[in-house]
This record gives structure tokens, C-alpha cells and sequence, in this order.
């Protein structure tokens, strides 16, 4: 079978596994007597299915060979392209949408981003599980290209601790030479001398080695919220959408059936988000050897930490003084404030990841900060994104983490000027190439945020709301625009399941295109996007 697919293109395998994937929504409209959208799903399916197939025949009697720059562009048309596909059945199910709007909720499903045109209870169940199903395959997707396409291209957060003379500097000296030999040592290295250079063979292997524990993990999840009460359906869609940080799901406030258990499961399997080290092809991005040294795991600990402190401790540092002159009702005021402390810990971790699920107890925590707005911390925690190369999105940690060294060891430098920093070659690694780099990108991003926010305000959007749209857009973390109130615009509509308040279903065609087109970029990073247009990157 391997020798069959790598002489396709890896666009027209796409499309195949897309195919495929409509039939789960079909087979579940058909069990709940959605005979209509069961069929919408199988014979669109079935079309694509035998369109595909007549390509891949006429691909395979003339292969040519693969290259780097070849599945970078895939990256962008699996990410832009692949969702009018994906958007035909979604469109033929809703009739009053049109096809615009359904590639518009595709694309913001595949990217993980999980903002919807749609109010939750206005569309069909087997569209939910449409929804929650693309944007599964896209973290799976994304994770797969991270150690196939990006490591080799050393982008997408590869380059941060890429060694310069292309070898470990954690235990090896550095070469006499700027070009040693390299034994090749990962299964995403470009330098095998066999067919599984084939590019996408390297897709392929990393496929099958991803898929395994990405499957369980989402099986394993969705059985522990069936077992905590979910329905199977919210179930799964809680499952896809938390392993896919795209917070996707069938309701407004994922954890009101199976509680704060289940919000405790769920945030669990959001910590594989947080570093790469948890999956297959993460070597090369291993500042240390031991989990508990790991800078993105800290990283993400202490944030976390913080936000849930400090919406816990405003409220709690005057209860104290309140609670001296009245002592009844302390049991249940120290019952919301646990419920409190929970629901920023939770918000804090899901926006971190850049997910967006809403924890049962958020309110209460709103309530009990006190904060007029502390859905802006939400955003600043959506901007410091998850790990490097993991379905997570914004800048990342491990950028923030080489930042936050190199200012560190800069003050140590004002104090004591002939001081020597240590920590090892790859300590100084991050702190001088690697915070280099980072610095780059998150200049990069700023000017992103910028530039997007300036397109989208030529609509007349109030700019409170064309910032919170766009940092959403481009940190994949749609559900940011429901946690801060925005004035809502009513230029446009996705029919009747829309759901203009919610942000996003009103805005003009001309928004939604610039919105969609900041997923896509903030999907595959400024970097490998630039990638596209050097020189280099198109000379044979």
C-alpha cells in the first residue's frame, strides 16, 4: 500500500482521506433518520470518492518526484483548498448558507480555530460531528506535517534549537567545519539515502506514527466523558475537539452534563499540547532530557498558575477582611470560591492551549474577580499559544521561553558585566540563535495582528472588536470572540442557523476572507508561509 500512495501526490491523498471522512457523518444522520443530510453526506462522498480515484490513476502512470517546496504548498492548499471540498455536503445540508459560508466554517475547522457562523442548537447533530470531525483530521493533520514538512524546511518552530552545524550540541563539541558529515538520526531528516527520502514517505511514516496514539487518546477521552455522563455525541466532540484544540462542540458550555469531572479529564489530555515531547518526532525539540526540566512544561505551569491566582486572590484578599465582622455563610462563600479558583485554572490552561473550551465555573470565577474584563487575559494567553509543533496555536512557548532567557541573561549582563552564563550548549543555544529567531516571529505576528486588524476595520467595525476577531483568527482560538463582549455587525448572514452576536456570521464576505485567510497564516506561521516566496526555496 505504501508503495501505491507515494506515488501519488499528497494533495490527491487528501482528498481521498477527506472523501472517506464523510461517511462517518453519513452513517450517523442515517442512525438518528437524517435520511436527507445521510444522504447529502454519502453521495458527495461517493462523487469525490470516484473523481479522486480517476486522478490518482492518471497520478500514477506518470509519479514525479517530490519535493520540499512542493509540500509546502500543500500544506497551504489542504488548509484553503481541501475545505470547498469539505464544504459541499455542509452547504447541500444547510440550503440557505451557501457554499461560501460552509468553506468558511471549513477552513475555520481544519485550521482547529473552532469559530462558527452557526448558533450551536440552530444546525443538525451529524454537522456538529462534521465540524469536530475536520477539525480532527487537521490537528492530526498538523501534526503530522510538523515532523514531515517543517523539520526538514526548519520552520514552524524547528529553528529555534536547530543546531547551525546540523548536529546534537548537547553532547557532541562543535565540528573543525561549518558541514560535518551527519548520520541521520530522525525520521524526518532529509538526508536519507534510500526511497524514504521521498517526501511523502516521510508523510506516510510519520502518519502511521502518530495516528496510533492520537486515536487512543481521543478513544480513551471520549470513554471517560461517556462514563461521567456526556451523551455520545457531545462525547466525541469534546474528545476530537480537546486532542485538536479545536473547541468544537455541539454546546455553548462544553462541561454542563459531565461537571467539573469531566473538565478534569479534559484537562488532563490537554497537556500534550503543551510540548511535542509527548509525541512521536519530538526529539529534536527537547531543551533537556528529564519532563520535569522541560521549559514549555514549566512554561505553561507557571502561567497557568498565575492567571488562576490572580483571578482567585483579588476577590479573596477582601473576603478576608469581610468574613472578620461576619462569620455565617463562610462554608458556601468557600465553596464558591474553589469553583472559582477551578474555572480560572481550567480557562487558563484551555486558552493557553489555544482550545477555548468555557469552564462550568467560569462565571463564578468572573464574578468572583471581580474583573470588568478579564477575557483580555484570556487573549494574552491565547497569543503565548501551546507548544512547538503540537496542534496548538500562537506564538508558542518555547519562543516565550527563549525571549524571557535572553532578557534574563541581559540583565545579568548590566549587573555583572564579565559574568558567564551557564547551563549547557543548548541553554546558550536559546538564549542567543534561538531567541534571535523567536524575536523575529513574534515581530512577525505583531505585524500580522496589525495588518489584519487594519483590513478588517475597513468594513466600519469598531476596533475593540476587530482586534479581539483578529487575534483569534490568527491564534486558531475562535472561541476568544465569545468570552469578551463585541458590538456585533449585521453586514452579512449564513441564513437562518447564523448567529450574528456571536461575532463572526455577520461580518461582510470581504472580513470573513481576510479572517479566513489569518487562520490559515496563523494555522502554518508567518515563517514557512514567507518560505513561499524567497528565491531560494524555488531554485531547482
Amino acid at each position: 500500500m505504501t508503495r501505491i500512495l507515494i506515488r501519488l501526490p499528497l494533495f490527491v491523498i487528501l482528498i481521498g482521506v477527506g472523501a472517506l471522512a464523510m461517511m462517518l457523518p453519513a452513517a450517523y444522520a442515517s442512525a438518528i433518520d437524517e435520511e436527507e443530510i445521510a444522504r447529502n453526506f454519502f453521495y458527495s462522498g461517493t462523487l469525490f470518492l470516484i473523481l479522486n480515484a480517476m486522478i490518482a490513476l492518471a497520478s500514477a502512470s506518470r509519479p514525479t518526484e517530490s519535493q520540499a517546496r512542493s509540500l509546502l504548498l500543500t500544506l497551504v492548499g489542504a488548509m484553503a483548498l481541501l475545505p470547498v471540498m469539505l464544504a459541499v455536503p455542509f452547504a447541500e445540508s444547510l440550503p440557505d448558507t451557501g457554499l461560501f459560508n460552509a468553506w468558511w466554517e471549513m477552513v475555520s475547522s481544519i485550521t482547529t480555530t473552532g469559530a462558527s457562523l452557526y448558533a450551536p442548537d440552530l444546525i443538525p447533530a451529524p454537522l456538529h460531528l462534521w465540524r469536530a470531525t475536520v477539525g480532527w483530521m487537521g490537528g492530526l493533520f498538523i501534526l503530522v506535517a510538523a515532523i514531515s514538512i517543517m523539520a526538514p524546511l526548519r520552520v514552524g518552530g524547528f529553528e529555534i534549537l536547530t543546531s547551525p552545524y546540523g548536529r546534537n550540541e548537547r553532547f557532541e563539541r562543535l565540528p573543525e567545519t561549518a558541514d560535518p558529515y551527519v548520520t541521520p538520526n530522525h525520521m524526518s531528516h532529509p538526508q536519507f539515502h534510500t526511497e524514504l527520502a521521498d517526501p511523502v514517505n516521510r508523510v506516510i511514516r510519520a502518519f502511521q506514527a502518530v495516528t496510533p496514539i492520537y486515536v487512543g487518546l481521543t478513544v480513551a477521552l471520549w470513554v471517560v466523558l461517556l462514563l461521567l455522563g456526556d451523551s455520545s455525541l457531545l462525547a466525541l466532540c469534546r474528545a476530537m475537539g480537546t486532542l485538536a484544540t479545536s473547541g468544537i462542540s455541539p454546546v455553548s458550555v462544553s462541561g454542563e452534563s459531565s461537571g467539573v469531572l469531566g473538565e478534569m479529564a479534559v484537562f488532563l489530555f490537554l497537556v500534550p499540547a503543551l510540548s511535542r515531547r509527548f509525541w512521536p518526532g519530538g526529539g529534536e525539540l527537547r531543551a533537556t532530557e528529564r519532563m520535569r526540566d522541560d521549559p514549555e512544561l514549566r512554561l505553561a505551569a507557571a502561567v497557568v498558575g498565575l492567571v488562576a491566582l490572580v483571578l482567585f486572590a483579588r476577590h479573596f484578599i477582601s473576603y478576608i477582611e469581610v468574613t472578620r465582622q461576619a462569620r455565617e455563610g463562610i462554608l458556601a462563600e468557600l465553596a464558591r470560591a474553589a469553583g472559582a479558583a477551578w474555572g480560572g485554572l481550567f480557562n487558563g490552561l484551555s486558552y493557553l492551549t489555544t482550545t477555548g473550551w468555557n469552564s462550568v465555573e467560569w462565571q463564578g470565577a468572573r464574578n468572583w474577580s471581580g474583573l470588568t474584563a478579564p477575557g483580555l487575559i484570556l487573549a494574552g494567553l491565547a497569543i503565548f499559544g501551546g507548544g512547538v509543533a503540537t496542534t496548538a496555536g500562537g506564538v508558542k512557548l518555547l519562543r516565550v521561553y527563549a525571549l524571557a532567557r535572553n532578557g534574563e541573561r541581559e540583565l545579568e549582563r548590566i549587573i555583572h558585566p564579565r559574568s558567564i552564563a551557564g547551563g549547557g550548549r543548548m541553554a546558550r543555544r536559546i538564549r542567543r540563535e534561538g531567541a534571535y529567531l523567536a524575536f523575529i516571529f513574534f515581530m512577525l505576528f505583531a505585524m500580522s495582528i496589525a495588518a489584519v486588524i487594519a483590513l478588517v476595520s475597513i468594513q466600519r467595525i469598531e476596533i475593540e472588536t476587530a482586534t479581539i476577531l483578529s487575534i483569534a483568527a490568527l491564534t486558531n482560538t475562535g472561541p476568544l470572540a465569545g468570552t469578551i463582549p463585541l458590538t456585533p455587525s449585521f453586514e452579512g448572514t449564513a441564513g437562518i442557523a447564523s448567529a450574528p452576536w456571536e461575532g463572526w456570521s455577520g461580518l461582510s464576505t470581504f472580513t470573513k476572507s481576510i479572517l479566513a485567510g489569518a487562520m490559515v497564516v496563523g494555522r502554518l506561521e508567518t515563517l514557512a508561509i514567507l518560505a513561499l516566496f524567497t528565491p531560494e526555496f524555488w531554485r531547482r
